[in-house]
């Protein structure tokens, strides 16, 4: 879990030790104690004092310039996503009591919209919950479905790990969209209770989270080992829902004209059928 009380502190550490020295032409002079770079070398080549970036992993001092910020991204090699977050970091935020958990509600239209999808679809809540599924969706997985979680899913179901070749990589993908999503609003019950859960359940979770790596949650292609039809590649595309609360429309297609169009056609024909009233027998007069 987060240190709440000095997470500016915690996520330079994470990420200093994440930089090789070799990566930024640094001499290797003596045995080093620690991985990545040494709290003098990031100072130095950020452009400050050492004691001063001693104050900041500390937590002795919380209002570090944008300037400096910035300067500390690019000594520990953040891109856009991750250098946002980190000054999302040090902005001053007043304390707040904790909160009762938020109960997240799919648009009306949202949900009309997923009956009219020719394609699996589901919307995703900010801390990846499934909050709606058209029936399709459970022709990728039946743990597209509401109730479900999708990082429970990934790392603690043996069924949902299994359909995804590349774990590895998709895991820390899926990690670092999170961290992403929930930003510093680390004090909701929900994200306490399911950051415990994963930690507690997965190593590999904790080695991910404690990382801090941080990505945009945005759509792209991903391989899938499916059950019934063998591998297959599909996009996956995350359309943000306006007016809620970082909620996601999640949809799976195809290229056109592709095998993979097949497989995908014939995966929602098996629902379409199994989902068809079965005719009414005739009646003698």
């Amino acid at each position: 879990m987060t240190d709440d009380t000095n997470r500016l502190g915690e996520y330079l550490r994470a990420r200093r030790e994440l930089v090789s020295p070799d990566s930024l032409g640094l001499p290797q002079v003596g045995v080093r104690r620690v991985p990545g770079l040494r709290r003098e070398e990031v100072a130095m080549l950020a452009g400050i004092s050492a004691d001063y970036y001693l104050r900041l992993e500390q937590g002795r001092d919380r209002n570090p310039s944008v300037q400096v910020l910035e300067s500390l991204a690019r000594v520990l090699q953040l891109d856009e996503a991750a250098t946002g977050y980190l000054i999302s970091l040090a902005a001053e935020r007043p304390r707040r009591a904790r909160r009762r958990p938020r109960r997240e509600s799919v648009p009306v239209g949202v949900r009309k919209l997923l009956d009219t999808l020719g394609l699996p679809a589901f919307v995703e809540g900010r801390y990846f919950d499934v909050l709606a599924a058209n029936p399709l969706a459970a022709t990728i997985s039946p743990r597209f479905a509401v109730g479900h979680n999708r990082l429970l899913d990934v790392f603690l179901d043996p069924a949902e790990q299994a359909m995804y070749p590349d774990w590895d990589r998709a895991t820390a993908g899926l990690v670092a969209g999170f961290r992403q999503a929930v930003g510093t609003d680390t004090d909701d019950p929900r994200f306490i209770e399911l950051v415990g859960e994963l930690s507690l359940g997965s190593g590999r979770f904790r080695r991910l989270w404690a990382r801090h790596d941080v990505g945009p949650w945005e759509g792209s292609a991903v391989l899938l080992e499916h059950p019934q039809v063998g591998e297959i590649t599909l996009y996956r595309e995350k359309l943000a829902i306006g007016g809620t609360n970082g909620q996601v429309l999640a949809i799976y297609h195809a290229d056109r004209g592709s095998a993979d169009a097949e497989k995908l056609a014939l995966l929602t024909s098996y629902q379409v059928e199994t989902a068809a009233p079965a005719p009414t027998a005739h009646q003698p007069d």
